[in-house]
């Protein structure tokens, strides 16, 4: 247990944390939201620049910064697949979806509900993503067919299999419908491993509490110490090589969790 001296140490610290990120998090907004948005706008939002286009960087730029503001140093271990390729990755947080927009840009699929969330909704919509209506199966075969033609465009799609988050405890059973778009196109499959703190001590301060918004999140989250993220690009699996889509769910867990236990 705290005693009263560390504990009003500790909110001495978070408030001075505030002090500073909030402006920074203003500035991010205000003046380089507009600057990345431009950036993204053709012609030169197409121009390539080494392995994606300059609309692309932007994001990951922008996202990183983003992350930076809120206390995470980023470090990528292994590479994202380029052209298309379908993620998969565990699900922690709102938090997720701009560490890995930080390192390769792809379209999420996503829950409804987040287009209404401020900023990280308006950005969600902007950056590809998918909105899918949970229990819906009409929703869900629409979210299928987008899958399927934006992969079969050479673009990335990236997925949380769980299908929601745990509390940051552990992985969950991930959903195999879910693997159908990479089957049907034949793209290599890349599990993602997220990683908060060192050795993952930091998944159940980054992941939502019992009961806690997504403001109230954001609020504490901003105030958090410093911390690292790991995100680890594991080995890609082909649609091919293995028999039917539960086992390449079964398979895309396994590697996920394994790294996560070796972090």
């Amino acid at each position: 247990m705290k005693s009263p001296a560390s504990a009003s140490r500790g909110g001495v610290a978070r408030v001075c944390r505030y002090l500073y990120r909030v402006p920074l998090l203003l500035v991010h907004l205000v003046v380089f939201l507009p600057l990345i948005l431009l950036g993204m706008l053709p012609p030169w939002g197409n121009v390539r620049v080494g392995d994606a286009t300059f609309g692309d960087k932007v994001v990951n730029w922008w996202s990183g910064g983003l992350m930076w503001i809120f206390g995470f140093r980023l470090r990528r271990i292994g590479q994202p697949l380029q052209g298309a390729v379908l993620f998969v990755a565990n699900h922690v947080s709102w938090v997720d979806i701009c560490v890995l927009h930080s390192q390769r840009m792809m379209g999420f699929v996503a829950k409804r509900e987040i287009a209404g969330w401020p900023v990280v909704g308006w950005l969600a919509a902007r950056g590809q993503t998918i909105f899918h209506q949970r229990g819906s199966t009409e929703s869900l075969s629409g979210v299928m067919d987008a899958m399927v033609e934006r992969l079969r465009q050479n673009r990335a799609v990236g997925v949380f299999p769980e299908g929601r988050t745990r509390g940051g405890r552990d992985v969950g059973p991930f959903h195999a419908r879910i693997f159908q778009a990479a089957v049907e196109t034949g793209v290599p499959v890349q599990p993602v491993a997220l990683v908060y703190g060192a050795g993952g001590n930091a998944q159940t301060i980054v992941a939502f509490g019992a009961s806690e918004s997504f403001f109230a999140n954001f609020l504490r989250l901003l105030g958090e110490p410093a911390r690292q993220a790991e995100v680890h690009f594991l080995e890609p699996i082909s649609s091919h090589d293995l028999e039917g889509r539960r086992r390449i769910a079964e398979t895309s867990r396994g590697r996920i969790v394994a790294a996560m236990s070796g972090a």
